[in-house]
């Protein structure tokens, strides 16, 4: 149910976040508890800020009581994806080539479930990492959540 209210507010409200200037990173529709929630998670060049959160609010809301698509009462909350931003689309692979990234399967491959590497890239349908010198080539199909981890710097200036 879920995944389909998530890709018809997609294409409800995709449009409209571009108009003003961000990106439509993701959208999830969960309960949690008693509640539902539907998240948009917008971005921009050089981040999101409260004003551009509280603008999408206003007009998203409006686009989706005018809708109609989702029935049932839901709390609406926009804001940015964050440092640990889920990697998705193919976009998001070619995009983030070079950074820290954790992926876990929803089925043993190698051995293990849960990965942690350098983001090479996508090649045919397979998430390439590298760690410690070893690439590993994980199959998209078989990915569960992919995301940045946040990377500490443990530099000084001593």
């Amino acid at each position: 149910m879920s995944q389909g209210v998530e890709e018809r507010v997609r294409v409800l409200v995709e449009q409209v976040i571009k108009a003003k200037g961000l990106e439509l990173d993701d959208v999830e529709y969960v309960k949690e508890g008693a509640h539902w929630y539907l998240r948009l998670f917008i971005d921009k060049d050089g981040g999101v800020d409260i004003d551009d959160c509280s603008r999408v609010s206003h007009v998203v809301s409006e686009l989706l009581d005018k809708s109609d698509i989702i029935r049932q009462s839901y709390i609406l909350e926009v804001s940015s994806p964050g440092l640990e931003r889920s990697l998705k689309k193919t976009e998001d692979f070619e995009r983030y080539r070079g950074k820290l990234v954790a992926v876990e399967t929803n089925k043993l491959h190698r051995g293990y479930q849960e990965f942690s590497g350098y983001l090479i890239g996508l090649e045919n349908e397979e998430i390439i990492l590298e760690y410690e010198g070893n690439r590993m080539a994980i199959p998209r199909s078989i990915i569960k959540k992919a995301h940045l981890e946040l990377q500490l710097s443990t530099t000084s200036d001593a």
